[in-house]
């Protein structure tokens, strides 16, 4: 098994031996509050190539392609250095949100996004969001022929259901589902999990922090600002963070005893839970950029792993991942 400089075996993504530990860079341009000054994130992103991060991860929505322009000039000169993945679909009119994956709208996107991108090609291009209103078939068979003109490496759904990925996969193969999965968010669990093993599709996991709770990243809901994610989501309501901060305390002890922090406890615990899974942890530091990879591809052992599912689960976890608005938009099976 091939494993890189810092010990981690690498997986399987698109066709090309990665370090399991990529980087999503959303938050460099968009999600989480003020983002930093472009010079910092083009900071953040370059050092990421020198720690040998190989897996970057944007998309046309964050930002409104401002991340996607971030990493095309940001790494001018260095793109055989790393993966490059990409998302289209989710369009944002004005205060209005819609997912748009018709074919036309798909060949459009993709000259767009590697325009900002400064590259000729993207190697993995998601379909951000389902479209319900275009059968998923039509908008791989889009897809399929960016691949075969060279435009694009191999296609990717993102928060969709094992049903969704099933017939996309008829269609034409998909190299990988991306998908929100942590200790504390589960959906993939039901189906999309065993689907992806059973296929030979990777599994990306975004979020796997849990949106920073599992690294020690939030004590206190009211620094959230109005123009941060986490602001509207159930989970970080008053009513249900504190049984939430409590989970993350109790989650930051197991990984004191372990000899590690929170956040490589939080990486490791989804990377166990198989080979075929990637993580794409996001963040603004220059020391957490160095934290979440100083492991590698560790996981913990089967009691470690045991003991933290005992603590956070579906039913310990107050409050659903999104709120009501947003849960329409996703196809990928929930608890109810």
């Amino acid at each position: 098994m091939h494993r890189d400089h810092a010990g981690a075996a690498r997986r399987q993504l698109a066709g090309r031996a990665l370090d399991p530990i990529g980087l999503g860079c959303m938050g460099l341009t968009h999600g989480y509050g003020v983002p930093p000054a472009p010079e910092d994130a083009a900071r953040v992103l370059r050092a990421a190539l020198d720690l040998g991060y190989d897996h970057l991860d944007t998309a046309r929505l964050y930002g409104a392609g401002r991340n996607e322009e971030l990493i095309g000039t940001a790494l001018q000169g260095r793109r055989r250095d790393f993966f490059l993945a990409s998302k289209l679909g989710i369009v944002i009119d004005g205060a209005k949100r819609r997912t748009d994956c018709r074919p036309e709208t798909i060949r459009s996107e993709v000259e767009q996004s590697l325009g900002r991108l400064g590259t000729d090609h993207i190697d993995l291009y998601y379909l951000h969001r389902r479209d319900f209103a275009v059968p998923i078939e039509e908008s791989v068979g889009a897809m399929g022929e960016l691949v075969a003109a060279g435009k694009i490496g191999a296609i990717g759904l993102s928060e969709m259901s094992a049903e969704t990925l099933r017939r996309a996969h008829a269609a034409h193969p998909i190299a990988a589902m991306q998908t929100e999965y942590s200790p504390w968010t589960r959906n993939v669990e039901i189906a999309v999990l065993e689907a992806t093993r059973e296929l030979g599709v990777a599994l990306v996991a975004f979020s796997p922090l849990a949106r920073g709770v599992l690294a020690g990243g939030l004590d206190d809901r009211a620094v959230l600002r109005p123009d941060d994610i986490r602001y509207t989501q159930p989970r970080f309501s008053a009513e249900n963070w504190p049984r939430n901060r409590a989970l993350a305390q109790a989650f930051a002890r197991i990984a004191a005893e372990e000899g590690v922090t929170p956040a490589q406890l939080s990486l490791g615990w989804v990377l166990s839970r198989g080979d075929h899974v990637h993580v794409i942890p996001g963040t603004t530091s220059l020391a957490h950029l160095a934290e979440n990879r100083a492991r590698g591809g560790w996981c913990p052992p089967p009691p470690v792993v045991e003991r933290i599912d005992a603590v956070i689960n579906q039913q310990t976890v107050a409050g659903h991942r999104y709120a009501q608005a947003m849960r329409r938009t996703i196809d990928t099976e929930d608890f109810g």
